[in-house]
């Protein structure tokens, strides 16, 4: 079964448009960095389905680079996130202005 590019690059616009809702709505850092995963899943998304439709290696390739570039991501942000959360006890981002001193 062959999906049309079309209905994948649809579904990738549409992930793309609840991960930008997702961070410009939500004030939570663990759902604001989800919300940023998803955005790049989307690309993943995108980037796989316009290799796959012109026989290319390349799209593949750059997906890899993003992946490693979102693991890197997770791994800073939860950091940062823990930090926070230690001195604050909470991880609104409306609150992380205060960190001064």
């Amino acid at each position: 079964m062959n999906v049309p590019t079309s209905y994948l690059i649809g579904l990738s616009g549409v992930l793309f448009g609840m991960g930008v809702l997702g961070v410009l709505v939500r004030r939570n850092a663990i759902v604001m960095f989800m919300s940023v995963e998803l955005m790049l899943n989307a690309a993943n998304l995108a980037l796989i389905t316009f290799a796959r439709q012109w026989a290319d290696v390349e799209g593949q390739i750059f997906v890899f680079f993003i992946i490693g570039v979102a693991a890197a991501e997770v791994a800073v942000g939860l950091a940062l996130i823990v930090a926070i959360f230690k001195s604050k006890h909470s991880i609104d981002v409306d609150q992380v202005s205060g960190l001064r001193g």
